[in-house]
């Protein structure tokens, strides 16, 4: 997945960034450029497994630096020598995309921060079914690697606008071979893959993993629920951030155990409020997919717009930080 804001990790420090080469460039599909990305110096890079993603610094034109993560997609590695990512270029958005395609060439340097991965395999599952749209290809032909590897039982459904718009059809017929469908929608998702038959009915030890448009994994996530998958057995991840809603405004924060009273300005996430104010929380993905920063509510009524915590979690207290709001004027957390 592609164009997010930018992402910190850990609560005081930024990972050491690791400088790279960019060995060889090439289109994948319309408007999908692919990178090797190899050592500047030399030498091996930080293992990773399926799932997993890289943040790329970007120096813009004008001379912004931003952060953009993706999804690698070569098959995963406790040392590899080269990762490998697909970027779309995404026409309206904040010109990281854009810069990637436009701006960088074989040969190029970038700044990357070592791999990390909230979209990991479960180790544990006996049948896997993997479902990508687009662009979201790209975490999920890294598991067919792995689970190919494994021998593991899964398949693999793909759905595209057109055979020219779908990315690195090679490399998963390769992956997955008979265990690979793909479909072709016209821009109509009505017209794409059965997400009951994909499916089909739930069984122990049976996970779904599911990445592209967003409109695809909220139908998948449903679709699944409501044919009686458990919540733990569909997992899913998008790099955009919940946008701010219209009606957000102020709230008033308070941490207990630390003391401190905490005023959240519209437009500010209440993590970054409680950080600024000198509260310690845990933090990493500040995009609510990664659970990190899950905070327990003792007093008020959060407004929940994170993609990782469990209805069950929810039920119990728990809230986002990074990306969740208040139904309330006023939250207590036990920070």
């Amino acid at each position: 997945m592609n164009e997010n804001k930018p992402s910190v990790t850990g609560a005081t420090t930024e990972p050491e960034l690791i400088r790279v080469r960019i060995a060889r460039a090439r289109p994948e599909a319309l408007d999908v450029r692919g990178f090797d990305l190899v050592q500047e110096r030399g030498g091996s890079l930080p293992g990773f497994k399926a799932g997993a993603h890289v943040d790329v610094h970007i120096t813009l034109p004008d001379r912004r630096r931003v952060v953009r993560s993706y999804s690698l997609c070569g098959p995963p590695s406790d040392q590899p020598y080269s990762y490998r990512i697909a970027v779309l270029y995404e026409e309206h958005g904040t010109g990281g995309s854009r810069h990637l395609h436009e701006g960088m060439r074989e040969g190029y340097v970038l700044d990357i921060a070592p791999p990390k991965n909230y979209f990991e395999l479960k180790s544990d599952a006996t049948h896997t079914v993997l479902v990508a749209g687009g662009i979201g290809i790209t975490p999920i032909l890294a598991m067919a690697y792995e689970l190919a590897e494994q021998d593991k039982l899964f398949e693999l459904h793909y759905v595209a606008r057109t055979a020219d718009h779908m990315a690195l059809r090679k490399e998963v017929e390769e992956a997955a071979g008979k265990r690979a469908r793909f479909y072709f929608d016209g821009g109509n998702p009505a017209n794409g893959m059965d997400l009951g038959v994909v499916l089909g009915s739930p069984a122990e030890g049976k996970h779904v993993y599911v990445c592209g448009p967003k409109g695809l994994i909220e139908a998948t996530r449903e679709r699944a629920l409501a044919r009686g998958y458990g919540e733990g057995a569909v997992h899913s991840e998008i790099f955009t951030p919940p946008a701010p809603l219209p009606g957000d405004g102020p709230i008033t924060v308070i941490a207990r155990r630390s003391g401190i009273t905490v005023p959240v300005a519209k437009g500010t996430s209440i993590l970054d409020a409680l950080l600024a104010a000198g509260v310690k929380t845990d933090f990493d993905c500040k995009m609510g997919i990664c659970g990190t920063c899950a905070a327990q509510v003792l007093e008020g009524t959060p407004d929940h717009r994170d993609s990782s915590l469990l209805k069950s979690e929810r039920a119990a207290g728990k809230m986002c930080t990074c990306v969740s709001r208040a139904l309330t004027p006023s939250l207590v957390l036990d920070l």
